[in-house]
C-alpha cells in the first residue's frame, strides 16, 4: 500500500469515530480534492479495505479495520515517542510522525518501543 493510500485508511478510520464518513469530509481533512479521495477510496475498495456506497460513506471492511488500526498505533507511538523522548513540540511531532509512520521498518519501530520500555523502569 502506498504512502497515500495509507493517509486516506487512517483518515477513514479517524472520521469512523466521529460518525458517517463523507467524500466531503475525507478532503477537507487531508486538504485534497473529491475526485482524488473518489480515486483512493475505489483503490482501497478494490484492495478490501473498505466499502464506498454512493450517498451512504465509506465504511471500512475487517481487514480495513485492522490495517487502520496498525497504522493509527504507529502514529500515535511515533508522535508519544517525539514528544515524549525526543522532545519535540507537539506539532513537530504529529508532522514528523505522519511521514515516519510510512517508512520505519517493524524491526526498527520494535526496538523503539524496547527503548521506551526500559526508560520507563529506570
Amino acid at each position: 500500500m502506498t504512502q497515500a493510500l495509507e493517509d486516506y485508511l487512517e483518515m477513514v478510520s479517524f472520521l469512523s469515530d466521529e460518525g458517517a464518513v463523507r467524500v466531503t469530509d475525507i478532503a477537507q481533512r487531508l486538504g485534497v480534492s473529491k475526485p482524488s479521495v473518489i480515486t483512493a477510496l475505489r483503490n482501497l475498495e478494490e484492495q478490501g479495505y473498505l466499502e464506498h456506497k454512493r450517498y451512504k460513506g465509506v465504511i471500512l471492511t475487517p481487514e480495513g479495520e485492522r490495517r487502520a488500526k496498525e497504522i493509527r498505533e504507529r502514529h500515535y507511538f511515533l508522535t508519544s515517542f517525539l514528544k515524549d523522548i525526543v522532545g519535540v513540540s507537539e506539532d513537530i511531532a504529529e508532522r514528523d510522525a505522519c511521514k515516519m509512520e510510512h517508512v520505519l521498518s517493524e524491526e526498527t519501530i520494535t526496538k523503539m518501543r524496547h527503548i521506551v520500555s526500559c526508560k520507563s523502569v529506570e
